[in-house]
């Protein structure tokens, strides 16, 4: 499995719970169906990158901390994973 698999999805669901945001929210402002959401949130599907550009933005039209968070959750996480990178 790709190592980066679900790290979206991760970040999302983090964020969503703590701002208290629904997945449907994110849907209706992203313009797509709730289930692309959900499987997002379960980290059984991985957004594109472009995408998770839109998330971004569409986060911060509801909740401007919200993105913020967003963005150092997944950051943070793709920059972890380098540390761990076994020499």
């Amino acid at each position: 499995m790709n190592r980066g698999m679900g790290r979206a999805g991760k970040a999302l669901k983090q964020v969503l719970k703590s701002y208290g945001i629904s997945q449907n929210k994110v849907a209706v402002a992203l313009g797509v169906d709730r289930s692309i959401v959900f499987r997002w949130f379960h980290e059984q599907t991985d957004p594109t990158g472009e995408t998770i550009a839109d998330i971004v933005k569409v986060l911060k039209e509801i909740e401007p901390a919200a993105a913020q968070k967003f963005v150092e959750v997944y950051l943070g996480e793709l920059i972890k994973d380098e540390d761990e990178e076994p020499l």
